[in-house]
């Protein structure tokens, strides 16, 4: 469909889009990510539009499931290595012993394991504290918590962990 205005369809529904992104992700950037994001699809595919008047609903469904797809990615990345092997033992000498590399890396996916065993609560907090290193009023503020309420999950999070592995030992 080669009546469409690009740069009118962006200043048209990019502000729309932001907010619906937001909702998704509840981070400004993130959001702006996704809209950006969507309209590089949405340029990709504008002539596949047969009715010019669902446009605002076709980018709308774009920008739902880019938003998805990003926060499933970002979910997969938390999921991943949590801690690197050098910051537990300090094994930072250039003369690592390979044993040891790989009973670190066993460890850092148990400890994934053991995390997603964890509910989405106590998870959340975890994740954003270990993985993106955000301090508790972060954390609160990107949750929309209190940060009374962070620092108590953060507790019981890592109790739970810790009795994940106290009771395989005994």
């Amino acid at each position: 469909m080669g009546n469409i205005d690009f740069n009118e369809l962006f200043k048209t529904y990019s502000r729309r889009l932001h907010g619906l992104a937001f909702s998704y992700t509840r981070d400004p950037f993130l959001a702006e990510d996704v809209v950006q994001e969507t309209f590089i699809k949405a340029y990709k595919k504008l002539d596949t539009i047969v009715d010019s008047t669902k446009i605002g609903a076709w980018l709308s469904a774009i920008t739902a499931r880019t938003a998805i797809d990003l926060l499933r990615m970002e979910k997969r990345k938390c999921s991943r290595l949590i801690v690197s092997p050098d910051s537990i033992v300090g094994l930072s000498s250039p003369d690592k012993n390979p044993e040891d590399e790989v009973e670190m890396l066993l460890l850092n996916e148990e400890l994934s394991n053991r995390m997603n065993q964890l509910s989405k609560d106590y998870y959340d907090v975890l994740c954003l504290k270990i993985i993106f290193g955000l301090n508790e009023k972060e954390i609160a503020k990107r949750l929309r918590l209190k940060p009374s309420t962070v620092k108590t999950r953060l507790y019981r999070a890592r109790k739970q962990l810790k009795q994940f592995y106290q009771k395989e030992i005994a």
